[in-house]
């Protein structure tokens, strides 16, 4: 009873209180007492999924040991670098000063190898928490571990608790799998049955679904990109607990630390309790079936049953894979098996919409402020009329706000309902002491306020009515409603508001992901100005989720508990859906912000938020421009088909807006063409290229060669056809189209058309003659093997028929 009274005064206090943090200061300023810890960062041979391959572990093991303290310690960390790379680690989630951060170039030096760096900073929160490497691609190959903060008196009554760590893994080199994706190569779909083939389209009914993604130069609905072999919980796809006893109460501290992965988590047993989110108390909820996107991480109390052992299932998002940890001994008390969600039945309820998709991931002027324009044009094109159901008068929002749906936060245009089906509010007994430093309400309703400073806190409350969104339901379980803070977390309305709107952009075909078409190596930074909210919209114009995380911050996810909308450090933010967070500027310096998908960051999802403080002397040696470069590679890759008739060899080296291309095309007939062009993205989906060409004039012999330059087009249609538009230095104009669909889960077809004309302005055409022309054309049939290998078949005009093996490298 007492601890009850307390807390109701703790929550009282807080909800009346002004409470601005300061920037955190280094050094242990105020005498804490001090806990350290070593990590050692090596590279190995690992086995996770039934193959050796190289990783990278931490004292040993992947994933890493669980770093422990209790709040109020003075946290000193030493990490040593015995790999033969450079490396860095970033303390997610946690508030700490920004030199220690841990992005390197950006806020902290890199790591070289055989040295060891320090981190030390005060640790003014309590929660679940994680660790991993910010270089490069190091993540996915084992770089990663949790990080737990106990409070300084524990309130939530529970008697054990167990760190959850979840992962994907792959064989793979991490750089070979974004490489992969770089080149558009459906293999991983196929290899984990998830892709979506013209045969089962058009046996389901959906062949106008295809078309209109087609028309809008979308293969079909994307959930998730790579191919895992295992997904793990601790590093192991199955791991038992027998320890726990029957009747155990225990605090389950989950952490999504996967590379690409979210997953559903569902529970054995009786109805868990959630209880945390990204660290912080939130109103315990009873709640089974939970989705958790890369990098959050949520706290759940269970009880092990009396009979048996309580099974913890993740699912992946795209149905590909799962794992399960189990608490207790005897037989399974088996949590709820997740179907895997249906593409086609998803592609034939975004048909019914009224939405345009293809929003540019690479626009043709990245400094050009279009963000607005963007939105207008993409996503959902809202007809009928927007109603308002009664809100709070006293938070001072006008009608201008009702027509700019930029500014409802959370919006989903379906009655949100819980994936569950059943939520029940409980009151518990809850720590709040991480709600530290957090800025709470300071009432002034009664300050009249402009658009531009109005408090939005209630906005969660508004509901749309006549929008006519058939087909919504599929999006409403990706919600955080769920979610309410124990306490008021709105901000003084007096305090100035900046509005920001993200567009997330990306494209699948070349994999370049980006925020209202600029990916990061094209745009500056975000400026935060401090003692100001910073109130960001995420408008999701992709068929992706995307995590997104703000590194040294927490953020007001606002929902539909108004004031009461929770904190955290990532949001995920659902396809083609709106999301709102709004933050107080309390620090200094740069900070990086950007989707937590590994593979959607290094593709240019990403920014820095900086509040325009001087640069750290300490990292004058350090440019920002060198973490800038990771988002911008070079990646190369090739073909090489080895048939009967002909052999054909295809090299590509890209980056973001510049590629190179060589061709090569011989048929055993003597038949020989060779083409080098240097191509210049103008946006996604148009290039101009120049080059030269290289082919013998005729038939059966090699003497004869003719060597052009070339100069020209190329654009991706609707509907997905490659077009070349060109002219040679002969004054001989061509145009070409070629296409590529999968018919069966490893088969495709493809075809290419190519038409010359020659009006003789400088080849000497025959007598009387003042047009020729010239056409090629082909079409073949792919069957993947692997990866790498193809068998392949293959009509040509000019070779005949033959058939033969298709080798990617």
């Amino acid at each position: 009873m007492k601890i009850k009274i307390l807390l109701m005064f703790f929550i009282a206090l807080t909800s009346v209180v002004f409470a601005q943090k300061e920037p955190i200061k280094e050094g242990n300023v105020n005498n804490l007492p001090v806990r350290e810890h070593t990590i050692t960062l090596r590279e190995a041979t690992v086995n996770k999924a039934g193959k050796d391959v190289m990783g990278m572990t931490v004292n040993g093991t992947i994933p890493g040991p669980t770093l422990e303290f209790t709040e109020g310690e003075y946290a000193v960390i030493y990490v040593k670098n015995e790999m033969s790379v450079e490396t860095s680690v970033h303390w997610h989630g946690l508030l700490l000063p920004n030199f220690y951060d841990g992005v390197p170039y950006l806020n902290t030096p890199p790591i070289e190898p055989g040295h060891t760096q320090k981190y030390e900073f005060p640790l003014k929160q309590s929660g679940t928490y994680w660790y991993h490497s910010h270089t490069m691609l190091q993540e996915q190959s084992g770089v990663y571990g949790s990080f737990v903060i106990k409070p300084k008196e524990q309130i939530v009554d529970y008697g054990k608790e167990l760190v959850l760590l979840l992962s994907d893994w792959t064989n793979e080199k991490p750089m070979n799998v974004l490489r992969n994706l770089k080149r558009g190569n459906q293999w991983y779909s196929m290899k984990k049955g998830t892709a979506t083939p013209l045969n089962q389209v058009v046996s389901r009914g959906a062949f106008g679904a295809q078309l209109n993604f087609w028309r809008q130069r979308m293969e079909g609905a994307d959930i998730a990109d790579v191919y895992y072999p295992a997904f793990l919980i601790n590093g192991e796809e199955r791991i038992e607990y027998p320890e726990f006893k029957a009747g155990d109460k225990v605090r389950l501290r989950i952490i999504d630390g996967a590379a690409s992965t979210s997953f559903w988590m569902t529970f054995g047993g009786e109805t868990p309790t959630l209880i945390s989110s990204d660290g912080l108390d939130v109103v315990p909820v009873e709640r089974n079936k939970t989705f958790i996107g890369v990098a959050e991480t949520y706290d759940f109390l269970v009880t092990v049953p009396q009979e048996g052992k309580l099974e913890f299932r993740i699912t992946a998002q795209d149905g590909s894979g799962t794992a399960s940890a189990f608490l207790g001994s005897g037989k399974v008390v088996a949590a709820e098996e997740v179907s895997r969600p249906d593409k086609i039945g998803m592609m034939q309820e975004m048909a019914k919409m009224d939405m345009k998709m293809g929003a540019h991931a690479l626009k043709f002027q990245p400094k050009k402020d279009e963000r607005h324009a963007i939105k207008a044009e993409y996503g959902m094109q809202m007809e009928g009329e927007m109603k308002a159901v009664p809100m709070d008068k006293k938070e001072g929002m006008d009608g201008s706000l009702m027509v700019d749906d930029s500014k409802m936060p959370g919006m989903n245009m379906s009655k949100p309902k819980d994936s569950t089906g059943m939520v029940k509010m409980k009151e518990t007994k809850m720590d709040h002491s991480k709600m530290e430093g957090m800025k709470m309400e300071k009432s002034s309703d009664s300050i009249t306020m402009d658009h531009s400073t109005m408090d939005h806190s209630n906005k969660g409350e508004m509901k749309m009515e006549g929008m006519g969104m058939e087909g919504m339901d599929m999006f409403s379980e990706y919600n955080y409603d769920y979610l309410k803070s124990p306490v008021k977390t709105n901000y003084d309305t007096s305090v100035p508001v900046n509005d920001i709107l993200l567009n997330l952009t990306g494209n699948m075909n070349r994999y370049i992901w980006s925020m209202n078409g600029v990916p990061l190596s094209e745009t500056d930074k975000i400026k935060i100005k401090s003692n100001e909210v910073t109130r960001i919209t995420f408008n999701n114009l992709t068929m992706m989720h995307h995590p997104m995380h703000l590194h040294g911050h927490f953020f007001r996810v606002l929902n539909e508990n108004g004031e009461y909308s929770p904190l955290k450090h990532t949001v995920n933010v659902p396809p083609m859906q709106k999301l709102t967070i709004e933050f107080y500027g309390d620090e200094v310096g740069d900070w990086f912000f950007h989707c937590h998908i590994l593979y959607h960051m290094m593709g240019g999802m990403a920014r820095i938020m900086s509040y325009d403080t001087p640069r750290d002397p300490r990292m004058e040696e350090f440019p920002v421009s060198k973490i800038v470069e990771e988002t911008n590679q070079w990646y190369t890759w090739g073909m090489l088909d080895g048939a009967s008739h002909m052999t054909e060899f295809n090299y590509v080296s890209s980056n973001i807006r510049n590629q190179f291309n060589v061709l090569a095309e011989y048929g055993y007939n003597e038949n020989l063409e060779a083409e080098f062009t240097y191509e210049r993205y103008l946006h996604d989906y148009l290039r101009v290229f120049a080059g030269v060409n290289v082919e013998n004039e005729m038939e059966g012999t090699l003497e004869d060669i003719e060597t052009t330059a070339v100069l020209g087009i190329r654009y991706l249609t609707p509907y997905l056809f490659n077009l070349d538009l060109r002219m040679d230095s002969k004054l001989r104009p061509q145009i070409s189209l070629s296409r590529e669909i999968m018919i069966f889960p490893r088969t495709a077809i493809f075809g290419n058309y190519e038409y010359q004309a020659d009006f003789g302005m400088v080849n000497d055409l025959p007598f009387e003659d003042n047009f020729s022309k010239e056409v090629t054309w082909s079409v073949g049939l792919e069957y993947f093997l692997s990866k790498n290998f193809s068998l392949m078949g293959s009509y040509d005009n000019r070779f005949g028929t033959g058939g033969g093996l298709s080798v990617r490298f």
